[in-house]
């Protein structure tokens, strides 16, 4: 398949602070997490694949289209979702109102098709029967529902969402993790998350992104076995390991390197994710 997504040494610094350093990766079709700790440069990178911000240096292509020059910009503009983590809605406007706002600013300007558009963006997520809801009357999981329809408007081929599941509960979680597949099964979405549960559920590619650098690319499956044989129970808590906790029954699971004769167990993604980072230790910038 061909990449929507080609970046090729992206750099950006704020004064003294390394935002980004020769950032690159492609993106096709499908479902992309990106991983990272906070202050790793994720929302720099989000904002720049928006085209809200420019590199200082670099290439990028997205969808065919040059977004450092203005005509590039506005194509990618008209063909690109993006859901912020803090969206800034409009408590007093209902559901269907504030989806049909952002369709205006995307520059559908027939009022009949483009209600058309709205309604079908609302079902699309299930909130067909709340659309006439004010916004500050919905739970946290709906309003988030409501930020994806209105990047859903247009029907864009690619889709960046920044953190959509935090503060969602379980169930909330999982009703969006299904949308989420359904969403990576027609087009370019990349998800940016903490929540490593949610790259293992839906993603087929993930990359990691810490001290503005991209420390991998690859499967989830291949980031879950950088901790092969690096898992362990014990009784007791271990001196020397990454990570150590006391689980529920009553052992402790430790993440590092093992003892010898260690009763080793299989890694999790999470246990990859921390075995890469720690590899990487922070860098005070100059």
């Amino acid at each position: 398949m061909e990449h929507t997504v080609v970046a090729s040494g992206l750099t950006l610094h704020y004064g003294s602070t390394r935002a980004l350093e020769d950032v690159g990766f492609a993106l096709r079709p499908g479902t992309t997490g990106l991983l990272g700790p906070n202050g790793a440069g994720k929302t720099t990178l989000l904002r720049i694949l928006a085209t809200a911000l420019l590199p200082r240096s670099g290439d990028l292509s997205i969808l065919g289209y040059d977004p450092a020059t203005p005509e590039g910009r506005l194509a990618v503009r008209r063909r690109l979702g993006f859901l912020p983590q803090n969206p800034g809605y409009y408590a007093h406007f209902t559901a269907f109102d504030f989806v049909d706002y952002v369709a205006i600013l995307k520059e559908m300007s027939d009022r009949a098709s483009r209600r058309e558009e709205v309604r079908r963006v609302l079902e699309q997520v299930g909130l067909t029967a709340d659309a006439g809801k004010r916004l500050r009357t919905l739970s946290g999981g709906m309003r988030q529902r409501v930020g994806l329809a209105a990047a859903l408007i247009g029907d864009p081929p690619l889709l960046i969402l920044d953190e959509p599941t935090v503060g969602l509960d379980p169930e909330q979680r999982l009703r969006f993790r299904e949308l989420l597949a359904e969403l990576g099964e027609t087009r370019t979405v990349l998800l940016s998350t903490h929540q490593t549960e949610d790259v293992i559920m839906v993603c087929q590619q993930v990359v990691v992104l810490h001290q503005g650098r991209v420390r991998y690319d690859g499967t989830p499956a291949d980031l879950t076995r950088l901790a092969h044989q690096r898992v362990w129970l014990s009784d007791a808590r271990p001196e020397r390991m990454l990570a150590s906790w006391r689980a529920g029954d009553g052992r402790y699971r430790s993440i590092g390197d093992p003892p010898p004769d260690a009763e080793l167990v299989e890694p999790t993604i999470e246990d990859g994710y921390l075995t890469l980072v720690e590899a990487h230790p922070a860098v005070t910038s100059r």
